[in-house]
């Protein structure tokens, strides 16, 4: 399916340069020269992103806000093209996932085009992976019941952490158990690929009724639980905080990503990796985790930016790691970990 944008823009020049860049990336594009023009469009017809000059900033604000009630547009992408008159701290809080700075052209605007279509392509993505860490046991060959860590999890597949090596294309055969269910799941599936770290990621193919069942019901619990975690937060969060339905889910991207993590008021760093990252929070993989309760301070540095967050960990596993809230009180915060995920949507794609 062609993902489609409308562009709201009476600068000629920049449309040029917009459109051709969009086209470039596969992007279909519509033009409005004008908000009230565009507000008809979206009341007509979804779009999954939104190129919006903001030279009138007001008029800009009205239309984000009147594209949010449309049922069809509530997860539309926005990108801002702004100058230095606009107040960007306001854009962001109004709902605005990217920015774009004027005057336009090919090179300053590819890149934050880019980052938007590789979030696009991951929202697109058909089964949502949900992360969930539990035990797992793995049988495969003539190993049996080698412990393991479940990761995430779709409908059709799983990631997990082994300490064995797992021949890829083998036939394995899983068994685990998923939060408020005492059934476990046992199915089969084919190990598709295992990174150098350990993570292995497994396509279903056998799932017994009764599993299928167990999984069917977690997952729509979970995004069912996204929505009236949406629903009950504030408008305007910055990047991804528009999407109605799972952005929790959405938004956690799989990443592979160094980090210091610190117990907040120490000085001592403890080497880690991040398997995930969202608006929200991550997840820290660590063989040393700290407990639940913990108040912690996350340091990731990118040959881009360097982000310095303090959050407070949620749940912790042992011997694996620990889910990490961030504790974001300003603006200036929330757009650093907003600008690593758009940084970590130009990666290349982690196999799940």
């Amino acid at each position: 399916m062609t993902l489609t944008s409308l562009l709201v823009c009476a600068d000629a020049s920049a449309v040029e340069v917009l459109s051709r860049i969009l086209v470039d990336l596969g992007i279909g594009v519509e033009h409005c020269s004008d908000p009230s023009a565009a507000a008809l469009r979206l009341a007509a017809q979804h779009f999954d992103a939104i190129l919006l000059d903001c030279d009138d900033q007001q008029s800009a604000i009205e239309l984000i806000a009147l594209a949010r009630k449309e049922h069809s547009n509530k997860t539309t992408l926005f990108i801002a093209m702004v100058d230095a008159r606009n107040q960007v701290r306001d854009l962001f809080s109004k709902g605005v996932n990217f920015i774009v700075y004027k005057p336009i052209s090919t090179e300053r605007a590819s890149s934050s085009l880019r980052a938007a279509k590789g979030l696009l392509r991951r929202e697109r993505r058909r089964n949502k992976r949900i992360p969930l860490h539990a035990k797992v046991s793995l049988s495969y060959g003539a190993v049996e019941n080698s412990p393991a860590t479940l990761v995430d999890l779709s409908q059709d597949g799983i990631a997990l952490q082994s300490e064995s090596k797992v021949p890829i294309n083998s036939k394995v055969y899983l068994q685990f158990s998923v939060p408020g269910h005492a059934s476990h799941v046992r199915l089969s599936g084919e190990a598709a690929w295992q990174d150098a770290s350990g993570r292995v990621g497994i396509r279903f193919a056998d799932v017994p009724q009764t599993s299928r069942h167990v999984l069917k019901e977690w997952l729509k619990a979970r995004h069912s639980e996204a929505v009236m975690q949406d629903a009950n937060k504030p408008e305007g969060l910055g990047l991804l905080s528009v999407s109605a339905s799972d952005r929790r889910i959405k938004s956690r991207l799989a990443c592979r990503l160094g980090a210091d993590v610190y117990r907040v008021g120490s000085s001592v760093p403890h080497r880690c990796s991040l398997s995930d990252i969202g608006t929200g929070g991550c997840y820290v993989e660590t063989t040393e985790p700290f407990a639940a309760g913990t108040a912690v301070e996350i340091v990731v540095r990118t040959h881009e930016l360097k982000l310095r967050v303090r959050g407070t960990v949620q749940t912790m596993h042992t011997g694996f790691g620990m889910g990490v809230q961030f504790s974001l009180n300003t603006s200036e915060e929330r757009v650093k970990v907003e600008q690593l995920i758009a940084w970590q949507t130009l990666q290349p794609e982690i196999p799940v």
